[in-house]
């Protein structure tokens, strides 16, 4: 099992204000972590310092063998694949769901001069199918609902086969049937041997798909807990990360919390 990122004494500091403070933390290719926290307590900085779209003010981070700063990131950022809402403002509304999954292949995120074959287009209709998007192929991105823009962001994620994979509030807004499909997919997602290793971001608990095997939480920029899921995500150390007093419960896998 290889490691596919790594963080060591990480902090980020950002007009005099610590974002990350001293983050150490390491995740291997058969992970799946989820990142749990309060507003302001850092998920999304280090989720973009996975993504390699932000290096550290002290530290080191190694994503996928190469240490940001000594390495070339456009293209150590073809090896990730990263969902996250802000995302969706980059993709043309008039753009077809097909065509916004396809251009993953090439790094744009809209048809323009670039050729594909067909294999490329085999791919973009199997992870289509694969995300229950298949019947939305030829619809205009603007015209999609909230789940279907998030289905779409992960199927570009997840089409050029990346080696990390990212995900920023997947089920952030969505209504509880959407969520529940959603979730159901990056379960089956998840469970699959060939997936690379996956860190997702969520504010709730509740969003945590079965087969999430690890979990890391923050407050104000530093690690609270980090490890296996059933060991860290306690009641003790929930109610440390959030501040007040929070009951964990369990119920054939999946996680709830509430005050105690």
């Amino acid at each position: 099992m290889s490691e596919v990122l790594r963080f060591e004494n990480v902090s980020v500091v950002r007009n005099g204000k610590s974002i990350l403070d001293g983050v150490s933390w390491s995740v291997d290719e058969a992970d799946r972590w989820v990142i749990l926290g309060p507003n302001g307590a850092g998920k999304s900085t280090l989720l973009m310092l996975a993504a390699g779209f932000m290096h550290p003010t002290r530290g080191r981070v190694t994503v996928l063998g190469e240490q940001l700063g000594r390495t070339d990131v456009t293209e150590l950022r073809t090896r990730v694949g990263l969902a996250a809402s802000r995302q969706s403002q980059l993709l043309p509304e008039n753009e077809t769901v097909l065509n916004c999954v396809m251009t993953a292949s090439y790094g744009v995120s809209g048809r323009w001069r670039e050729e594909y074959d067909e294999i490329d287009l085999a791919q973009a209709h199997a992870v289509l199918e694969a995300w229950q998007l298949d019947g939305l192929a030829d619809r205009k991105f603007g015209t999609l609902s909230d789940g279907e823009r998030k289905r779409t962001l992960i199927a570009r994620a997840v089409m050029a086969d990346p080696e990390l994979l990212l995900l920023d509030e997947p089920s952030a807004s969505l209504d509880l049937g959407a969520r529940e499909a959603l979730l159901a997919s990056l379960r089956e997602y998840a469970a699959s041997e060939l997936s690379p290793g996956i860190i997702m971001v969520t504010h709730h608990v509740e969003e945590i798909p079965v087969g999430i095997t690890h979990a890391l939480l923050l407050r104000d920029g530093k690690v609270v807990a980090a490890g296996p899921l059933a060991d860290t995500l306690t009641s003790q150390n929930l109610t440390a990360t959030f501040g007040l007093p929070l009951q964990v419960m369990v119920q054939s896998g999946r996680y709830s919390a509430r005050a105690s």
